[in-house]
């Protein structure tokens, strides 16, 4: 599973015409399901996502202290299967990313897994499989990258830990992701 994550503003996604939802200041996460993803992948990007320190934090002064869910902001989540596109030539082909009826209900399951880790009406989605307008205020600009572990090869950490077997922060229990 990939997740990109963006720092936002306000976020909006909007479908032949209408918006169908939306959110102030945040992060928008954009998911890409990889055709052999599992629930403990889904687990990994929740976690991970929820726990991210993209936030100052205005008592201490310290710039990436805060997660999304210490900061009490929304999230917005939009199904992006193009982030398993791979260019063959100059016409980019999806056969990694898992196949549309397969992949809705496991994306739905992700963001019901946002839901009850954080909160239902904190984390907002798009329309799986609709041709949305995504619109987004970017703040910094702040953009993160996550790949789940069954798709990564393990980082290293500078005191030799493996990265990928600790999320070293408080907040999502690790039970509910």
């Amino acid at each position: 599973m990939r997740a990109v994550v963006q720092r936002v503003l306000s976020a909006s996604v909007e479908v032949e015409g209408r918006v169908v939802s939306a959110i102030g200041p945040g992060l928008l996460v954009l998911v890409g399901v990889h055709e052999a993803d599992t629930d403990s992948d889904a687990d990994f990007i929740c976690r991970k996502v929820l726990n991210m320190r993209l936030f100052p934090n205005e008592n201490t002064g310290k710039v990436w202290d805060q997660s999304s869910v210490s900061k009490l902001i929304l999230s917005y989540s939009v199904s992006q299967f193009t982030l398993y596109g791979i260019l063959k030539g100059n016409k980019p082909d999806f056969h990694v990313a898992m196949p549309p009826a397969k992949a809705k209900p496991f994306y739905a399951s992700l963001v019901e897994k946002f839901q009850r880790s954080y909160s239902a009406d904190s984390v907002k989605d798009g329309v799986f499989g609709a041709m949305m307008k995504v619109s987004l205020v970017n703040d910094g600009p702040v953009t993160m990258h996550v790949d789940s572990p069954s798709l990564q090869v393990p980082a290293q950490s500078s005191n030799g830990d493996d990265d990928l077997l600790r999320d070293g922060d408080a907040g999502v229990p690790t039970e509910t992701c």
